[in-house]
């Protein structure tokens, strides 16, 4: 029998107090309908999500983050094992070939880590003293990184990281222990005034041999290597990844760093307009500094520069001089919205979940090395942890992204149910769709869009059609993060 103008209009207004409790709406016929029938979930399950196909629609794939860890060039078999059995599949290759690099070399590495199911996320590259000081046989070392970036990119090695600095402030470091919420856990804490041999760190002088720069010299000297590297790696399809300087503090036994606060990263981008020309956005370091992460990660994300991703934690005392590096979920750093952020960017480079945390586990089995042992830093337990936690921020990342879309529908789909009873004209129609589709762009558009939704169907004649239709605009709104 066919359905009458006050059918629809009841059934609409059914449909709206469904999706204001949070579920999608059952037959509304649109696609998260469909899909979720053929899953066999819509309209029994109360999942909030069930459109969604678990896991295959929140795995990390080609166009999602894709989690990494170091991996030497030639790996061994216990290594490869140890983590694809955690699920890291991306290699963060620590042990680059010698200057310049060859794409026979690089592509035998490629084909190496492959057969063991391993996809390289990036290399590493060594930027040398003769660079960033400016001194001579720079051109030369340049050269040779001009080389291995047309390598790179003939190997399909799609980024590059780097480090710059003079020295690293290493000397900082000590391990605080937890004895209150972790019960002994280990956290690398960084104090800028901390006494070595009887000098605060601040005041360390340079080491021996290494010249006293301003700012502006080792400025010159980074434009100097930008300028000459940053077009080759563009027409390579490369991109170069510099990490902020770690710990970031002002004066590095006695040079400045030029890559310590958040507008030195800014300088960094308008310096070479390039999306070639990229930072490794640091979940850590950007609250080290005294700013708000997922802030900066829109900004850089804004310029198409996210290319490469650290993904730890801390507490900040006072930026640039004292922190600690504590667990992703205990910090200052809302990892949940960065990763969030990520998805939303389409972003579908690397995520190093690092710096694991001295636990009771690996001090046991004496599973911890490297270069913060003995100042907090922690074994594979650690980094299991660490994974772990960043693989479900990603799929409830996912979830809630690809969770979105189908609700869009879900609205779209009752607006067209009201315009095909006569209660939604043309107009309304057309400009609530218009709404709709803004509000599944960028997340900066999606309130006003919803706003400009909710006006139409505010001014929508017929009463059930403008209840139900301001329903589902109060529905959506409550969906954006806040």
């Amino acid at each position: 029998m066919a359905q009458s103008r006050r059918d629809v209009l009841r059934q609409g207004a059914s449909l709206a107090a469904v999706s204001a409790a949070g579920l999608t709406i059952a037959g509304s016929g649109g696609p998260a309908a469909a899909e979720a029938s053929e899953a066999g979930t819509a309209g029994s399950s109360g999942l909030p999500y069930p459109y969604l196909k678990w896991p295959e629609q929140v795995k990390e794939s080609a166009n999602t983050p894709r989690l990494c860890q170091w991996f030497s060039r030639n790996p061994s078999q216990a290594t490869v094992r140890r983590w694809r059995q955690a699920g890291v599949t991306g290699a963060l290759i620590t042990n680059p070939p010698p200057l310049p690099w060859t794409a026979a070399t690089l592509i035998a590495d490629r084909q190496r880590l492959e057969a063991a199911g391993l996809h390289i996320t990036a290399y590493l590259i060594n930027i040398t003293d003769s660079i960033v000081r400016g001194q001579e046989g720079r051109d030369q070392q340049i050269e040779y990184i001009r080389q291995s970036l047309v390598a790179a990119g003939q190997a399909g090695i799609r980024v590059v990281e780097y480090n710059f600095y003079v020295h690293r402030l290493t000397e900082g470091y000590y391990e605080l222990i937890d004895d209150e919420d972790r019960l002994g856990a280990g956290y690398t804490a960084f104090d800028y005034h901390r006494e070595v041999d009887g000098v605060p760190v601040k005041d360390l002088p340079p080491r021996p041999g290494t010249p006293l720069l301003t700012y502006e010299q080792i400025w010159d000297n980074y434009k100097y290597f930008l300028d000459r590297v940053v077009p080759v790696a563009e027409a390579a399809g490369v991109r170069l990844a510099v990490h902020p300087n770690d710990p970031p503090a002002v004066i590095s036994r006695g040079n400045p760093q030029v890559l310590a606060s958040v507008a030195d990263w800014k300088r960094l981008i308008d310096t070479y307009d390039s999306p070639a020309n990229g930072l490794t956005v640091h979940a850590g370091v950007t609250p080290e500094v005294g700013h708000d992460a997922v802030e900066f990660l829109r900004y850089v994300g804004a310029k198409d520069r996210v290319n490469h991703i650290h993904y730890r934690n801390v507490t900040v005392d006072k930026p640039r001089e004292r922190y600690a590096e504590v667990f992703p979920d205990n910090g200052e750093t809302d990892m949940f919205a960065f990763m969030r952020e990520l998805v939303r960017q389409g972003y579908d480079r690397g995520v190093l979940a690092e710096h694991p945390r001295a636990l009771d586990f690996d001090r046991e089995n004496g599973s911890i090395g490297g270069q913060y042992a003995g100042v907090g830093g922690g074994g594979h337990g650690g980094e299991l942890y660490d994974t772990g936690y960043a693989r479900a921020m990603l799929q409830a990342a996912l979830i809630m992204e690809r969770g979105r879309r189908p609700v869009l529908d879900d609205a779209e789909a009752l607006v067209n149910r009201f315009y095909a009873a006569g209660a939604v004209k043309l107009a309304d129609r057309a400009r609530m769709r218009a709404s709709l589709e803004a509000a599944d762009r960028l997340a900066e558009q999606s309130e006003a869009a919803i706003d400009r939704f909710a006006d139409v169907a505010e001014g929508v004649d017929d009463a059930e059609a403008r209840a139900s239709l301001t329903s589902m605009a109060a529905y959506l709104k409550a969906q954006l993060p806040t």
